[in-house]
């Protein structure tokens, strides 16, 4: 009977992106929500979390050639052009020291592609994830200018709507975005949080 064939979907942008010599498919889903969404817009510093293997940093640089990407993941990541790589854990203290420093403790734009190694066990998974995502809005908080924005991927399931719920408390506006790329099927969905309201305390960078 052969191997159950692929969604056509996946199958496409992920073609697409070996053609094009992208790292991994997922530089679709960022093209394609930097597009419609403007997220480059008046962005001069961007934080890439979670980035190895590199295609969403490799988007960002093909987008604006003349933006400060500091890039970080747990895993190696091979160059990138004029893109500065800490390898840590974004969990951990001392790696959030490293991007403060690194970033002179200002940025426009994070962006967090981050997910786990899959257990196998959903309702872990989805823990672990959201985890994940609330170290991602935690560490824009910390970091961003007045104005700011936070993309972040979060998987749909048990605790979604409480992580939703206090971004909605930390940001002017949290919207939620599903590109093309991603599989209709997935329980992955992106959020954009902008405007930290923690920023009235008039540190803007």
């Amino acid at each position: 009977m052969g191997k159950p064939k692929k969604p056509r979907k996946k199958e496409h942008y992920y073609r697409a992106a070996k053609a094009k010599g992208y790292r991994a498919r997922s530089a679709y889903k960022l093209k394609q929500i930097a597009k419609k969404h403007k997220l480059l817009s008046d962005v001069d510093c961007v934080l890439d979390l979670c980035s190895s293997p590199g295609g969403w940093t490799q988007v960002l640089r093909e987008l604006d050639s003349t933006i400060e990407i500091v890039a970080v993941d747990l895993n190696p990541m091979q160059p990138i052009e004029r893109v500065t790589f800490i390898q840590g854990d974004i969990m951990s203290p001392e790696t959030v020291d490293k991007i403060r420093k690194m970033t002179r403790g200002s940025v426009d734009l994070v962006v967090s592609d981050c997910a786990p190694k899959v257990t196998g066990n959903w309702e872990l998974d989805v823990a672990r994830q959201l985890s994940l995502a609330e170290a991602a809005l935690r560490i824009g908080l910390d970091l961003l200018r007045s104005g700011g924005r936070v993309l972040t991927k979060v998987f749909q399931g048990s605790g979604f709507q409480e992580f939703l719920q206090s971004a909605r408390s930390e940001f002017e506006s949290v919207r939620l975005l599903k590109p093309d790329a991603s599989r209709k099927t997935s329980a992955e969905i992106y959020l954009l949080a902008t405007g930290p309201l923690k920023k009235s305390n008039g540190n803007e960078g």
